[in-house]
């Protein structure tokens, strides 16, 4: 399984918000929002900060991706 923050940067766009004003309403580093960008694991804090910040659910902002599975959907 892989994790995907495609949903967080919809959300953003939909907000009219770029990465450096979600890092500062949330209060996270850039660090943070590199990791964020590169789809990679990061400390449920700062997800929930995120979650504060934009006033949404966790799963209004990532997502859990089966890596096995093709894109036409069958397992590889």
């Amino acid at each position: 399984m892989a994790i995907s923050y495609k949903k967080l940067w919809k959300l953003l766009i939909d907000k009219d918000l770029k990465k450096k004003d979600l890092q500062k309403l949330a209060g996270i580093s850039s660090a943070s929002i590199t990791k964020l960008g590169k789809n990679e694991n990061v400390n449920t804090d700062i997800l929930e900060k995120i979650c504060k910040a934009l006033n949404c659910d966790i799963a209004d902002i990532m997502e859990m991706n089966d890596e096995s599975k093709t894109r036409d959907g069958s397992i590889s």
